[in-house]
């Protein structure tokens, strides 16, 4: 009898091991496609539309793909400043901003500090679901480790830049700025750009024209850091 159930448990193991590595594999045929196409939604955007018609059953999202040189320089240098100044000299983790998100997390006693860098938000976006747990921040990892290997990094913030959530249903930087300012992505500018940037963590929040303290304060603070912000 024993002897039976440990056969069946070594048999589940091994099956969940080989739908793992299935499902290693089907992440990076993905990322290898999307190398030279782009992704017409993402696992973010699907559920961000099953939310919507829950309430309007024929909701749509609003997102328009615009090649890199279509979005302003201004938008790119603003993200990177906002969202992960050291983009271009690491391999997809900023161990440095880990450290230090973790020992403010141990200080505080909660989860009140961040580290993820553009391609892990990237990761996310593109595959994983909002549930938190370890084997989620897992996964992320080796789907960044991925996006790393087989992008160039102007690819991954092209597909970063198209993709981001800017507003309730407004994806992509091309929406985005139509959105919030009624011009293309590419005529952005530096302030409409580093206001933009701001709103990442939080885009539902920010209606077009709204405007707040903390909004202006940290526009001009990114307003500041973006001549010096290094992008692809």
């Amino acid at each position: 009898m024993l002897k039976s159930i440990g056969r069946a448990l070594w048999y589940a193991l091994l099956l969940a091991l080989i739908t793992l590595v299935i499902l290693q594999f089907w992440f990076l045929a993905h990322i290898w496609y999307w190398a030279d196409n782009n992704p017409s939604d993402t696992a973010f955007m699907r559920a961000r539309l099953e939310i919507e018609r829950k309430d309007n059953p024929k909701a749509k999202l609003d997102q328009r793909w615009v090649p890199y040189d279509r979005i302003s320089v201004h938008l790119k240098r603003a993200v990177v400043a906002a969202e992960d100044d050291k983009f271009m000299d690491h391999r997809g983790f900023d161990w440095d901003a880990i450290q230090k998100a973790y020992e403010k997390n141990v200080r505080e006693g909660e989860i009140v500090a961040g580290a993820s860098t553009i391609p892990q938000q990237l990761a996310k976006n593109l595959f994983l679901s909002g549930h938190r747990g370890w084997w989620r921040k897992g996964q992320e990892a080796v789907i960044t480790t991925m996006l790393e290997t087989v992008l160039t990094k102007r690819r991954i913030l092209e597909i970063y830049l198209n993709i981001a959530e800017w507003g309730d249903g407004v994806f992509g930087a091309e929406a985005a700025a139509r959105y919030h300012y009624g011009v293309s992505a590419a005529a952005l500018s530096p302030a409409q750009a580093a206001r933009l940037a701001v709103m990442l963590p939080s885009p539902r929040a920010y209606s077009p024209g709204r405007d707040t303290l903390y909004l202006q304060k940290r526009t001009a603070a990114i307003l500041g850091r973006m001549q010096h912000a290094r992008i692809p």
